[in-house]
């Protein structure tokens, strides 16, 4: 499994970035591996895939040298278990809250693969104002990987728009928010990860985030908005 891979080069100091195909499909995914994405986001969450496609995809993926990190639609023991079955290169949990809900998502991976768990990338996703609360304690637990922090569900939390309009910066109380959660994590001596844009890249790398969600929508949004003016001229 590719998960150990993408460990090791965090912590060897290295960034990572995970791209999201948006849709339910493996051609793409492994098509954003060849140009150049570490990692693709495997939504189950918010997205369609099945087991299936899962498997499906991971396989694919680790065949052209990425890996599959999977969020699954919630941190129930049986949806993770099943989820690592199904081939995850890793993990990625929503809404973990409490440092007793992060040691229950170590015991699941480390339950359902007692042998190889090591080669499964954990991800503990921040997202509340409750999570922030709680990082101390969190970042005490062993066997995570990356602490993420999830500025959409976090803006939501905090009373603002998952997002803000496109090309639009997320509300300064949110970025501060962010940026203080991963200053607690550097200092811990722990991985942050982050969602970003390009445009906001520097800003987070200079915070020393290593770890980045990258949508794909953006540069079809402007790849096709710059055939279509060109086309119109």
């Amino acid at each position: 499994m590719n998960g150990a891979k993408l460990r090791a080069r965090l912590q060897a100091g290295e960034t990572i970035t995970m791209f999201t195909p948006h849709h339910s499909s493996s051609g793409l995914s492994a098509r954003l591996i060849e140009l150049g994405a570490d990692s693709v986001f495997v939504d189950c969450e918010h997205g369609t895939w099945s087991f299936e496609d899962v498997r499906m995809t991971s396989q694919i993926v680790r065949s052209v040298g990425g890996a599959a990190i999977i969020r699954p639609h919630s941190h129930e023991r049986p949806v993770l278990i099943r989820y690592l079955n199904a081939g995850a290169d890793g993990l990625m949990v929503p809404m973990v809250d409490t440092a007793n809900q992060a040691r229950a998502v170590v015991d699941a991976v480390r339950y359902a693969l007692p042998s190889d768990y090591e080669k499964r990338l954990v991800v503990s996703m921040i997202e509340t104002l409750e999570a922030i609360d709680n990082l101390d304690e969190m970042l005490a637990v062993e066997g995570i990987d990356v602490f993420f922090i999830g500025p959409g569900d976090l803006s939501q939390n905090m009373g603002f728009p998952p997002a803000p309009p496109f090309g639009e910066a997320r509300p300064a109380e949110v970025i501060e928010k962010v940026a203080y959660a991963v200053e607690k994590i550097r200092a811990a001596g722990r991985i942050a990860g982050t969602l970003a844009t390009v445009e906001e890249l520097p800003y987070w790398l200079a915070k020393g985030v290593q770890f980045f969600y990258i949508h794909s929508d953006p540069f079809l949004r402007r790849g096709l908005a710059s055939i279509k003016q060109t086309l119109a001229r």
